[in-house]
């Protein structure tokens, strides 16, 4: 009899132990003389269930997690070959609800497919939008991606459409498309997921990207952190021979630096220098990889555009809510029961992502605080957990989506704690290029230990410098570090007592 068993090999099945089930899994199919094809596939985001197991099986995969070395005897004698019940049986893969309430578009072959594997990307439906751009004008790529309302899925929400057709109408000998797979903030892990689990689709809405804009080179820059992203990338690319035309593909290992998610710092760490934010204008779409026009776009933009190619426009354009069209994946993280990805069209509103997929605290202590967008974005309170996930919604409220990254906080929470954290984190990370983050950031620290250590005049102090930043600094990483402390002083007033 032959079995085909799916193990994910991505970074947090690893971490819990995914290798040594895998090991275990080879040794005891040959003590029962089972055939068995082990696909080792990325994760599909449900972290607490992680190693979790899947079973081809003629009704659809059948899922078993989490899955120790130590359950295995016991679901060798159940045979769980067949989708046979065990007490770790989780039934259809698919109709597990916390799956099974999402609506899946980017990342929905993360689990499935082999990420080595183009012939397995392209018979789940990849490269159809590819071929569709083939077919089209380049001016006709670019109004698609307009028309769809695809926004940059990092912290600016910029139209993407807009900034391909500025690099487009730029004369230049050569372009560029860079990925910034730089994924740095707290609480995310949406891009490492693709990376790991997907990569030919990100490597197809490079391509396109190319087509679009007459770029025949890629730079993937990707963080330092991720190895097992960096070699599924490779893999990927040095398995697609001619698939992408004459469109070349270079896989860079990222500087280390928070500070180099920030395009232009990116732009000077591909071109091998220190990874410092430059001045703009002029804007990379003009002036980028080594003074060429650029299209800098981060993983998950790049992966929303072969759906748009091959379903079109108006197909992406009715997902969502407001001006923020399509699918937002949110990654769930911090003191929270169910952490893990949640791909959901625009227009949910926090407390659904918190409780109805999140499960509420892990603590089981009631929620007090939420940080979405980073360590640079601002904490919401309860008051504001019906928000919707929307761009403008949130901006409303002075807060950022950035990346789609949520971390949860119970009542234990010393907001004052957070507040100095933020400052801190950009004393360390910042670049050193500009006063205002460079020394702002290093005082602001000062600042908040004198206020927690009794100093409530340094509170007004605290917010002039806040706002100084926020309108001086060159960069995101200093105009937002105040963000997260500016919104604690605001609806946690009383942990600065």
């Amino acid at each position: 009899m032959n079995v085909t068993v799916y193990l994910p090999g991505d970074a947090v099945a690893l971490a819990l132990g995914a290798d040594a089930v895998a090991a275990a899994l080879t040794t005891q199919a040959a003590q029962h003389g089972l055939a068995m094809h082990l696909v080792r596939t990325g994760s599909r985001g449900l972290f607490w269930l992680e190693p979790l197991l899947e079973v081809a099986t003629p009704q659809g995969r059948v899922a078993y997690g989490p899955v120790a070395v130590d359950d295995l005897p016991g679901l060798f004698a159940a045979r769980f070959w067949t989708g046979a019940a065990h007490p770790k049986c989780l039934g259809l893969t698919e109709a597990i609800p916390y799956l099974a309430r999402q609506q899946r578009l980017t990342l929905r072959r993360i689990g499935v497919v082999a990420p080595h594997s183009l012939a397995d990307y392209l018979a789940q439906g990849g490269g159809a939008g590819l071929a569709q751009a083939r077919s089209m004008a380049p001016a006709e790529i670019v109004r698609r991606i307009t028309d769809s309302g695809l926004r940059g899925r990092g912290g600016a929400a910029f139209p993407t459409g807009i900034k391909w057709q500025t690099v487009r109408d730029a004369p230049a000998g050569q372009k560029y498309i860079v990925c910034n797979a730089d994924e740095g903030d707290s609480g995310t892990f949406a891009d490492r997921l693709l990376m790991e689990g997907d990569p030919f689709c990100l490597l197809e809405g490079m391509a396109i990207a190319g087509l679009a804009v007459g770029a025949t080179q890629g730079y993937l820059y990707v963080r330092s952190e991720y190895p097992h992203a960096i070699t599924a990338l490779q893999t990927a690319r040095d398995a697609v021979g001619a698939w992408l035309g004459d469109f070349q593909i270079e896989v860079r290992k990222a500087a280390g630096s928070y500070v180099c998610g920030e395009e232009t710092a990116l732009l000077e760490s591909l071109e091998g220098r220190r990874g410092v934010v430059r001045a703009k204008p002029p804007l990379p779409a003009i002036a980028g990889l080594f003074g060429q026009p650029t299209v800098v776009n981060n993983v998950i933009t790049l992966a929303c555009v072969p759906d748009i190619l091959a379903r079109g426009a108006a197909f992406y354009q009715a997902l969502g809510f407001g001006r923020s069209r399509g699918t937002l994946p949110v990654q769930l993280a911090g003191n929270i029961r169910y952490g893990g990805l949640v791909e959901v069209p625009f227009g949910l509103t926090l407390r659904q992502l918190l409780y109805d997929y999140g499960g509420g605290s892990r603590s089981g202590r009631p929620l007090r605080a939420v940080q979405v967008g980073g360590p640079l974005g601002a904490y919401l309170p309860e008051a504001q957990f019906d928000t919707r996930l929307d761009y403008e919604s949130f901006a409303a409220i002075g807060a950022s989506l950035g990346h789609g990254g949520i971390v949860a906080f119970d009542d234990t929470v010393d907001m004052a704690v957070q507040a100095r954290f933020a400052m801190a984190f950009c004393a360390l990370e910042s670049c050193g290029k500009c006063t205002p983050c460079r020394v702002g950031s290093q005082r602001g620290v000062e600042l908040i230990d004198q206020i927690r250590g009794g100093d409530a005049t340094s509170l007004d102090l605290l917010r002039t410098l806040c706002d100084t930043m926020i309108h001086t600094s060159l960069c995101a990483m200093g105009g937002m570090a105040p963000l997260p402390v500016l919104s604690i002083i605001h609806h946690f007033p009383e942990d600065f007592r």
